[in-house]
């Protein structure tokens, strides 16, 4: 997925010791919804697209090593094994496939890679298409000024016509894997989310737009992930919100679907999950939603423990390090099937029975959700959600995107610096 973020009232810089998971009872349905649009996986007529995966993949890598840098900006140090990797890069073959594809009709967007929703900045406000990512910290969206050529079709914001615009020293920046860059001013203005405004937030009206979103709907991208890997050093919306009084609770739910997909900002939406939500503690050492004591069993047999997983809505598969995914697959009968990308590939006939545990309930990856799509048109052999790469985020540390979202109804809670899982209706 393309870079994102998440949000926190707080940064606490030392690491939190690991906890049983705490049962919640599901009565709490305050806040509001915000509809977002689905997301598509990487399988078009049944057969994966590597193509759009591997961009994915650099995305993802060096969005957060971005993150990384942030983090070591702002704070003066990452978490234990953690390290900023150098800029991945878009093989040509493939920049050179997508391009091709850009300059075709777009059909429809439920390929979307992003889980996107409309808000407005400015005063009046001036509505855009962004994408929620709790992978990332900050809001950025064009500018009026944007000088890409990428801009064209996007919704730009434009200072003078918002009565609440106010300019801020410093720079935005973000370096991607084809040599271009976001980058822009920094602002404060007032931002509103479904009906939450909150005054002041900055944000970076960014005069260069990278290639890589050209064919991309949305506009730009709003982080809920913590303050200390914002790129502009502030605290992300949803933090503003919390210390301006305009939500009910210091929480967030998300149900990613095929329809109906949402994202409640306040608290949770209990007509979307049964029974109660199990929290686990997070170690925000790095600003990540990053759970500690998580484990992975393929059918009902626990492959590898104790692990810390980052639980990200702006990416699609779920990474882990290269030698335990491999012990994974092996598990299961499966075969490398990149070891560039680190895709991995088994029996389309035995989608294996994947589920995480942080210590209390097993909550399952469902075969659709697993599978990627065939290797190619025709073979028997599928493509798993599960990669092995090293993004540099840690000792033990994998990245969980919507392949596991997917499955569940989550809460991201600052309140108790927590994400917590239940199970769907």
């Amino acid at each position: 997925m393309f870079a994102k973020a998440s949000l926190l009232a707080t940064v606490t810089l030392a690491l939190l010791a690991a906890s049983s998971p705490v049962e919640v009872s599901s009565s709490l349905k305050k806040g509001t919804p915000v509809p977002i649009r689905n997301r598509g996986a990487f399988t078009s007529n049944g057969v994966f697209d590597k193509d759009r995966a591997i961009l994915q993949t650099v995305l993802t890598k060096n969005k957060h090593r971005q993150n990384l840098l942030n983090k070591q900006k702002n704070s003066g140090s990452l978490a234990k094994g953690a390290f900023i990797q150098a800029i991945a890069e878009l093989p040509s073959s493939v920049s050179a496939s997508l391009s091709k594809r850009q300059s075709e009709a777009l059909t429809d967007e439920e390929d979307d890679l992003e889980w996107a929703g409309s808000i407005e900045i400015g005063t009046p406000g001036q509505k855009f298409l962004i994408d929620f990512d709790t992978g990332s910290s900050d809001l950025w969206i064009p500018s009026s000024s944007c000088s890409s050529s990428t801009c064209s079709s996007k919704s730009k914001y434009k200072s003078s016509a918002s009565s609440s615009s106010k300019k801020e020293s410093g720079s935005f920046s973000i370096q991607y894997g084809d040599g271009s860059t976001v980058s822009g001013p920094v602002f404060e203005d007032t931002v509103t989310v479904a009906g939450i405004s909150v005054d002041n937030q900055r944000f970076s009206p960014v005069t260069t737009l990278s290639s890589t979103f050209s064919d991309d709907p949305i506009d730009g991208i709003l982080g809920l992930a913590f303050p200390s890997i914002s790129n502009l050093n502030t605290d992300p919306f949803f933090n503003t919100a919390i210390d301006q009084g305009s939500v009910d609770a210091g929480e967030f739910g998300f149900f990613l679907s095929q329809s109906g997909s949402e994202l409640f900002l306040g608290g949770r939406n209990s007509d979307l999950f049964t029974g109660s939500v199990e929290f686990n503690d997070v170690d925000d050492s790095n600003g990540f939603w990053q759970l500690t004591g998580a484990s992975i069993s393929a059918n009902g047999k626990t492959v590898i423990r104790n692990f810390d997983t980052i639980i990200d809505s702006g990416t699609t598969i779920m990474y882990g390090p290269p030698d335990v995914v491999d012990q994974f697959y092996s598990s299961i009968g499966g075969q490398l099937f990149d070891q560039d990308q680190g895709f991995y590939s088994f029996s389309c006939s035995k989608v294996p029975e994947v589920s995480f545990s942080w210590g209390g309930n097993d909550f399952a990856v469902s075969a659709d959700n697993f599978n990627l799509g065939a290797t190619e048109d025709g073979s028997s052999d599928c493509v798993g959600a599960l990669a092995g790469q090293d993004l540099g985020l840690g000792d033990d540390v994998w990245l969980l995107g919507d392949s596991f979202m997917k499955n569940v109804y989550s809460v991201f809670s600052f309140d108790q610096t927590a994400v917590g899982f239940a199970t769907l209706a």
